[in-house]
């Protein structure tokens, strides 16, 4: 599913047109990316949970000419599927 499907999904299960359920999801999904900038934990009972991992630097190699490279610090989004949702793609 790509963001216009779920933009879709959205405006024919609710009484908003195209534009306004764009607007809807456009501003989840950025109140979410605000969050997890910030570091705070997004969580959504019965579906999972969103958090952002540290990542120490670490020295890597290039696999082309397999030169040692200096991989940065950095924070990555984590996401942790919740109970509920991992039973109901199971079909359980």
């Amino acid at each position: 599913m790509t963001k216009s499907d779920l933009i879709e999904a959205v405006a024919s299960k609710s009484s908003l047109t195209k534009d306004k359920a764009g607007v809807l999801v456009n501003a989840i999904f950025d109140q979410m990316v605000e969050t997890l900038k910030q570091g705070e934990r997004i969580e959504i009972r019965n579906f999972g949970n969103f958090t952002v991992r540290k990542y120490p630097a670490y020295t890597g190699r290039n696999p082309k000419t397999g030169k040692a490279v200096k991989v940065a610090a950095k924070r990555m989004p984590f996401f942790k599927v919740g109970l509920e949702l991992k039973n109901k793609v199971d079909g359980k």
